[in-house]
């Protein structure tokens, strides 16, 4: 996997563990815990989330969610009722959507603290995939090492449809997240790393960094593991809509649409258009 540098480990609280439940054809489910408490983000499906938890023996004590789809959402109510006896559990979520069972909507500055485990994350406005799709930062775990919750806004290779943002909102977005620091282990929602990669190459064919990574990346595949988290550095370095202002990608798309490119913002409009296409 992708190296990453970290500090020292701070004894005082207990390591966190991130663990990619996968759901449906291609989701991940992420948990973070304490090796005693849980934390879910963007549940889409309970029963792989109950079944990891009863495996582990955790308890779940939040629910993060990014933004309103159903394979985000849809396992909330089921993970919920489940637990009345217990209290109830707390559900973050955006404040520009509409999604049931959320008990506290956040926006971008607002933060997100957890106690139980010790969790703390600040809410960044990622809007394009969704109108009001939030991104959640946890600036450092015990070993230092920052970690971004990114829901369908940021993929390994790829960026995420646009069904209700525009270019110009989805290209701030990226330029947020890629703003973070480069050793920002990055928690994408779905494995679309391979065909992310092959669309990549299409727009930088001379990429070294590329070519090493879909070899990695198919590797893990192979060997039934996800390629994720992935890293800012990472995505700096490999994702073409963070890369609208290389001049070779530039000139790839426009002799693939015809048309001039003369700004970050129409290589990104046409690199989202003509993804949105390729096979």
């Amino acid at each position: 996997m992708i190296a990453m540098d970290s500090l020292a480990e701070d004894s005082s609280k207990p390591a966190l563990e991130y663990v990619p439940v996968p759901a449906f054809e291609d989701n991940y489910i992420w948990i973070v815990s304490d090796s005693r408490d849980a934390v879910v983000i963007d549940p889409g499906d309970a029963a792989p989330v109950e079944a990891y938890l009863a495996r582990r023996g955790w308890r779940l004590t939040a629910i993060l969610l990014t933004h309103h789809h159903h394979d985000h959402v849809g396992g909330v109510k089921a993970l919920l009722d489940s637990r009345t006896a217990e209290g109830g559990v707390p559900v973050y979520g955006p404040a520009g959507e509409r999604i049931e069972h959320v008990t506290t909507r956040v926006t971008g500055g607002d933060t997100v603290s957890i106690a139980r485990p010790a969790l703390e994350c600040s809410v960044i406005d990622v809007p394009g995939h969704t109108a009001g799709h939030i991104a959640y930062f946890q600036a450092a775990d015990t070993r230092g090492t920052p970690h971004l919750f990114c829901g369908d806004t940021l993929f390994a290779s790829g960026c995420g449809r646009l069904f209700e943002g525009t270019p110009k909102q989805m290209l701030a977005s990226l330029d947020a997240l890629a703003a973070l620091p480069d050793a920002t282990r990055v928690h994408c929602a779905h494995e679309y790393t391979l065909s992310n990669i092959r669309f990549a190459r299409a727009c930088e064919p001379d990429s070294a960094a590329l070519a090493r990574w879909h070899d990695e990346a198919q590797a893990l595949r192979d060997a039934g593991k996800p390629t994720l988290p992935t890293t800012i550095a990472h995505e700096k370095a490999v994702n073409p809509f963070l890369r609208v202002d290389e001049p070779a990608i530039q000139a790839t798309l426009s002799a693939q649409s015809g048309e001039a490119v003369s700004s970050r913002l129409d290589a990104f409009r046409v690199m989202r258009s003509w993804k949105d296409k390729f096979r």
